[in-house]
């Protein structure tokens, strides 16, 4: 790949940090203490399908997404979540924690001259408790709070590009519905970070793919 780009974006949650983790961990504290044992695969089971339909309905904030989705996600699995405490799941994105390999390869990744940014389903209060975990400067933040909607909507990578200008670009992200497919769209040239070994939803190709964030700094680096 060489020095083909300027700058690499990343998509956040689940590219830099680890948010099943952050989420898993949040769901089983907040039902244990109301007495309730929760299986994990059922929560994501559940929440896989639930948040993507909550962020396709009207706008809202992301704290304002994690809500209704937690409070949809309990509902399902029969937990009487009371509103009052139906927050627990915002209140718990600023603890969650970066990918091992993360830090390293952002650093790496700056050390060799490349300018880089984020492009988040999140808004910017929150995203400020994450940058906290990351130890390099971002020359570029996009979040939904910004554009008013959510990835897979393409206002994330039309204000970058605007933002960006004409220099090289490169995304780079785990999540191939929320951001390969509509780099893909847009003709953005995107690297998937395929954490899982998933296989494209719709038998497409990102231009390049690596396993994790490390694999992508030995290539660029």
């Amino acid at each position: 790949m060489g020095r083909s780009f300027d700058i690499v974006t990343f998509d956040c949650y689940g590219t830099l940090i680890d948010w099943e983790t952050g989420v898993g961990e949040a769901f089983t504290r907040a039902a244990a203490a109301d007495g309730v044992r929760l299986d994990r695969a059922a929560v994501f089971a559940v929440y896989h399908e639930v948040e993507p339909t909550v962020e396709a309905e009207t706008y809202r904030s992301y704290r304002a997404v994690l809500t209704e989705t937690a409070r949809r996600v309990a509902a399902r699995l029969e937990w009487r979540l009371s509103p009052e405490r139906a927050g627990f799941l915002a209140d718990s994105l600023p603890a969650w924690r970066p990918f091992p390999d993360t830090n390293p390869a952002l650093g790496r990744l700056a050390a060799a001259g490349y300018r880089l940014g984020i492009l988040s389903n999140v808004d910017d209060d929150l995203l400020g408790g994450t940058l906290r975990h990351l130890r390099v400067p971002f020359d570029l933040l996009v979040t939904a709070q910004q554009v008013g909607s959510y990835k897979p909507a393409h206002g994330h990578f039309l204000t970058a590009r605007e933002r960006i200008g004409g220099r090289p670009w490169l995304h780079a992200a785990q999540s191939y519905f929320h951001d390969v497919v509509p780099a893909r769209a847009l003709g953005i040239p995107v690297a998937w970070i395929n954490r899982k070994g998933g296989v494209a939803s719709d038998g497409g190709r990102a231009d390049h793919e690596f396993r994790t964030l490390a694999d992508l700094a030995d290539r660029m680096a």
